[in-house]
């Protein structure tokens, strides 16, 4: 077998393989887009590609009024040759009835001769509306979701408030910069991180957790499942290759200066290309939105709430300086994923993604605040958003390693360990997933979320370097993970 570097490819982006001409299983459901309300509101779908850093996309809204103005047109032409196919279809019925007179009948071939020189002449109009079809939806398919009124728009997130921190009583190593609090080096002395052998091994981006390192990453996953079992966050745990149009439905669509693709596709043997390309999932976001593709949901389900622990594998294209060195920024690692599905609609009663969101933070912070970690809770603007999410917040904890210099300024201190999004009808709409109506007319789509309940990496730093103890040579462990560590208290000699 050839070895996994040779056997993936960066994934190529959307704007070269769309959702229509990408090669999609038989079982694939149909994307449909909302077209009508990108129609009636161009400037506004315009803007918000601007605001959330897609410039090349701010001309599809125009653009597809264009071709739905030409399709109209193509159909006002076609309708004379439609009317007289079908009166002489009628015409052509009404002579198979045997009583009538044979010198009607006579007529007949005349008759399909002109109906079918009719259907010729508007072949190459209906070929265009196909194509005028295709690339509207291919056009609107590709526009990032509407920003949420709470984005801020522009590039500054809003703070929304600290966990676990006070700014006017910062911890200690804030004043002084102290190189030994680094987790590569309290990892490597402590024997909990082997980055030396990963890179004989496979490469930069690679690690070995060893020891009570792997144990703590296991002791995270544990304690994270049981915080949002408690609230309600059903266990699931899901496939690591996904087909890739799934990845492209979830609104995993690069969009930098470079066309850096964060995700790898499996590479396929020749004999192969002809069959739905598959990839590496980059987080349980995917196959755990995709559980639902092509099916209707009982609205007395819903919420759906999910939580699924998996390996993640991402490029990161492009991603250079700090976050290079260390667990911050790796190929593959841990995550344990929250992803829910909501009905919000006025009508019913049950719990809206809005809801739902608000629960994700929930978690999100018990998780955090147990941990003893310092941590800032940030509303996200436009320019942060990926394509799906209407809305997001991340929070951010103080990395000592992370900050530069000895000043009191720490702001560069601070690294995302959680996020949470709301998409609304974004990835239900690609992936055909609705709420069944009592008629199909009332059939809708559902709101998803997303968000992080634990990326083991990241944590794991913070913990080494947050629980550091440089008099005893120790990290302190949270209380909170000693039940699942065999009662350890700390982890050093």
């Amino acid at each position: 077998m050839r070895p996994l570097s040779q056997r993936v490819c960066i994934y190529c982006r959307l704007s070269r393989r769309s959702y229509i001409s990408a090669v999609r299983p038989p079982t694939a459901p149909k994307p449909v887009p909302d077209v009508k309300h990108v129609r009636q509101n161009p400037e506004l779908y315009a803007q918000n590609c601007r605001d959330r850093n897609y410039p090349a996309h701010a001309e599809y809204p125009s653009r597809i009024q264009q071709l739905s103005d030409e399709a109209r047109q193509i159909d006002d032409q076609l309708m004379p040759s439609r009317l007289r196919i079908k009166a002489l279809e009628k015409t052509i019925g009404r002579l198979q009835n045997p009583a009538t007179d044979p010198k009607k009948k006579e007529q007949e071939p005349a008759l399909r001769a002109e109906a079918q020189q009719l259907k010729e002449e508007s072949l190459e109009l209906t070929n265009r509306k196909s194509i005028c079809s295709d690339q509207i939806n291919e056009l609107a398919l590709s526009l990032p979701n509407l920003s949420s009124s709470h984005t801020p728009v522009g590039a500054d997130p809003t703070l929304i408030e600290y966990l676990n921190y006070d700014p006017q009583s910062p911890p200690s190593w804030v004043h002084n910069r102290d190189p030994s609090r680094s987790h590569v080096s309290i990892g490597t002395e402590l024997g909990l991180i082997d980055f030396a052998s990963a890179a004989t091994t496979t490469g930069w981006g690679w690690y070995f957790l060893t020891g009570d390192g792997a144990l703590l990453e296991q002791a995270l996953i544990q304690y994270s499942l049981s915080v949002a079992r408690r609230h309600g966050w059903n266990p699931v745990s899901p496939p690591s290759v996904v087909y890739s149009y799934v990845a492209d439905a979830c609104g995993f669509q690069p969009r930098d200066q470079n066309s850096e693709q964060q995700i790898w596709a499996i590479e396929q043997a020749e004999k192969d290309k002809a069959k739905p390309q598959r990839s590496l999932a980059a987080t349980a976001e995917i196959p755990l939105a995709a559980m639902h593709a092509g099916r209707d949901l009982d609205p007395a389900t819903l919420p759906l709430k999910m939580v699924g622990p998996s390996r993640c594998y991402r490029a990161e294209a492009g991603s250079r300086g700090v976050d290079t060195k260390g667990l911050y920024r790796v190929h593959e690692f841990t995550k344990v994923e929250m992803f829910g599905w909501a009905d919000n609609t006025s009508t019913h009663s049950s719990p809206t993604s809005t809801d739902l969101f608000n629960n994700l933070l929930t978690v999100q912070k018990e998780i955090l605040t147990s941990l003893n970690l310092p941590c800032r809770i940030l509303e996200m603007p436009t320019s942060d958003l990926g394509a799906s999410a209407t809305r997001k917040r991340d929070i951010e904890a103080l990395f000592p390693s992370r900050k530069r210099g000895n000043g009191d300024n720490i702001e560069e201190a601070w690294g995302e360990v959680t996020s949470a999004s709301i998409c609304t009808d974004y990835q239900s709409r690609r992936l055909g997933t609705r709420v069944r109506g009592i008629t199909v007319k009332e059939s809708r789509f559902p709101h998803t979320v997303n968000g992080t309940a634990m990326a083991v990496p990241r944590v794991l730093a913070a913990i080494l370097e947050n629980g550091w103890d440089p008099a005893r040579r120790v990290v302190v462990l949270p209380e909170v993970l000693r039940p699942f560590m065999g009662g350890q208290e700390v982890i050093g000699k």
